[in-house]
């Protein structure tokens, strides 16, 4: 069994917030386990870290359930646990009345915002129980009840309620259950939400992993 410094999973990795996160964990000696589908963005990370720490890409889609499991078959198999995990990735659909929403597009946004969710929570948890400190950190973004938001914000309704479950469950266990609300931050997420927004006034994806890891890391 490879010997290695800590293991972070994240997922939505290419991008915004799961880019600076795995980024600002590497420079604290995490070695990277970076999930996303964009491949593109995953080598640009690598370009990153490969500087300063470990890194392993993983291209594969969040939904893709048999990819997941060979993912965490693998970090079992190479360490032998899963000291974090942070899951960023998510999936943000068009504006839409709750009239129109079509079935193609809530079934999308449930599998990852939600599906998703659960079956990283499920295949991780073994991992992450048998680490001296095990974390998992996941984003909180609520939105329910807000206009035009309905597909995005019961699908994170789902998820933030699956978390908070496995935080009771586990609240004198292992690993430690975290859900995180970050500041408002200039991502693509947003930009699908917000177009048109002066992003003068947020919070840079940097700025936030850092206060993540200040946070519930240090």
């Amino acid at each position: 069994m490879e010997q290695q410094n800590k293991i972070a999973l994240v997922t939505g990795a290419s991008r915004g917030l799961g880019y600076a996160t795995a980024v600002a964990l590497a420079k604290q000696g995490y070695h990277i386990v970076a999930l996303a589908r964009t491949v593109g963005g995953l080598e640009e990370l690598a370009d990153q870290v490969e500087p300063i720490s470990g890194i392993t890409l993983v291209p594969l889609d969040i939904t893709d359930e048999g990819g997941l499991q060979r993912l965490c078959l693998s970090i079992y198999e190479r360490w032998g646990h899963l000291d974090v995990l942070v899951h960023c990735a998510v999936k943000a659909p068009l504006l839409t009345p709750v009239n129109q929403i079509t079935d193609k597009d809530y079934d999308g946004v449930l599998a990852v915002n939600a599906r998703a969710t659960a079956r990283i929570i499920a295949l991780c948890e073994p991992l992450l129980k048998v680490a001296p400190d095990g974390v998992a950190i996941f984003m909180d973004d609520p939105h329910q009840g807000e206009r035009f938001f309905g597909a995005y914000g019961a699908s994170k309704a789902a998820a933030k309620s699956l978390v908070q479950s496995w935080q009771a469950e586990t609240e004198r266990l292992k690993p430690r259950v975290i859900l995180h609300t970050p500041n408002p931050m200039p991502t693509a997420t947003r930009a699908r939400f917000h177009p048109g927004e002066d992003k003068s006034g947020l919070a840079t994806a940097a700025d936030e992993a850092d206060r993540l890891i200040a946070q519930h890391l240090s």
